[in-house]
């Protein structure tokens, strides 16, 4: 973790950002007082996504395609 102060952020933010793209994590003071921590952004993962992470602890009910319900269709003025 680099520590750099405001005024020097304030100098070179671009040089400090290709230092955060690149993995450093800047930890930002003020008269040696931490302010702030900023942190590269994690990709997501280029990978597929899992297939049925959640397999067999929820069941769908038999009705789950059935046309909703008149009152339920009136709260959002669709009859």
């Amino acid at each position: 973790m680099v520590t750099v102060s405001i005024e020097d952020i304030q100098k070179d933010l671009r040089g400090y950002l290709r230092q955060v793209e690149s993995g450093e994590t800047l930890l930002i003071v003020d008269s040696d007082k931490p302010v702030a921590e900023v942190k590269p952004v994690e990709s997501p993962s280029k990978g597929p996504r899992p297939f049925g992470p959640c397999a067999g602890e929820f069941q769908v009910p038999e009705d789950f395609n059935d046309p909703l319900p008149d009152e339920i269709l009136d709260q959002f003025g669709y009859t």
